[in-house]
């Protein structure tokens, strides 16, 4: 799969994990997870994203035997039944394994900083890889929220992370970057980076957002019997995130809810296929 196909992807998220922030537990068995990820791809998801460590703020991390336990059945199965896999994983051991079993891109939210072999892997496996922004684990990471100016500088540390990957021998059509909405990123400043889009298209390379259910959402969720705590009741803003990634030429968005926003996209991209008349 090449980043730099022009119709955006939805990337269907599938947590084997017992504590994601919104979906934690719900598919921990592999057979649970296993038929969660063909019902994604069913209602339309391109790529399933398969993670088994939560990245959520204040997670602990899991050893890299637990995180495999929990991912290559399952990505093994869902290849085997012809869907694109993604895995969502900072450790390098991790991502040769899912490589093994079958994934098609290594989506490392630490942009390679996590783990220093995993740079090298990359270049020698030549996989579609996203490269998200990251300052810090999980744990500690919202102490690091703190930026001169949050566009100028997630555009200068990912153009640093590109830097590096190219240096270890990954070619600059394998990359994709992430700014890394809520990741050491307070509300206000995951809107800034939501509104700037076009500036993080500048640094030449396809971006993939994440805002699916996250926190900073849940001020739109004012309306209707909605809970703004609740983040499944954030999925319709995240729709609307969706529609807007896809207009401004995002490469792909990462969701729990596939269906709407692979809708959401569709309907962005028609519009703009007609000139926006």
């Amino acid at each position: 799969m090449s980043p730099g196909l022009s119709r955006c992807k939805v990337l269907g998220i599938l947590n084997v994990t017992p504590d994601s922030f919104s979906d934690g537990g719900w598919c921990v068995a592999s057979d649970a997870a296993i038929a969660k990820g063909l019902g994604l791809a069913r209602q339309g998801a391109d790529v399933i994203d398969v993670g088994g460590e939560s990245t959520r703020p204040g997670a602990v991390r899991v050893d890299a035997e637990e995180e495999m336990r929990r991912v290559i059945p399952v990505i093994g199965a869902l290849s085997e039944a012809g869907i694109t896999v993604s895995v969502d994983t900072m450790r390098a051991d991790v991502a040769a394994s899912a490589l093994e079993a079958g994934a098609d891109i290594v989506n490392d939210v630490s942009g390679g900083l996590a783990d220093p072999s995993m740079l090298p892997l990359l270049a020698d496996s030549g996989t579609t890889c996203v490269l998200m922004h990251w300052r810090a684990h999980a744990a500690v990471m919202q102490r690091h929220a703190v930026y001169d100016d949050v566009v100028a500088d997630v555009c200068d540390e990912l153009a640093r992370r590109v830097d590096a990957a190219l240096a270890a021998g990954v070619l600059a059509e394998n990359i994709v970057l992430d700014p890394g909405l809520g990741f050491a990123k307070t509300a206000e400043q995951s809107w800034s980076l939501l509104a700037a889009l076009p500036d993080l298209r500048r640094l030449g390379f396809p971006l993939l957002i994440g805002a699916s259910r996250k926190r900073f959402l849940a001020e739109c969720v004012d309306y209707g019997a909605r809970n703004p705590a609740s983040p499944i009741d954030r999925d319709e803003a995240s729709n609307a995130v969706a529609a807007l990634a896809a207009a401004a030429g995002a490469w792909g968005v990462r969701v729990h809810a596939v269906a709407p926003a692979a809708a959401a996209v569709r309907v962005a991209e028609r519009l703009h296929a007609d000139g926006g008349r």
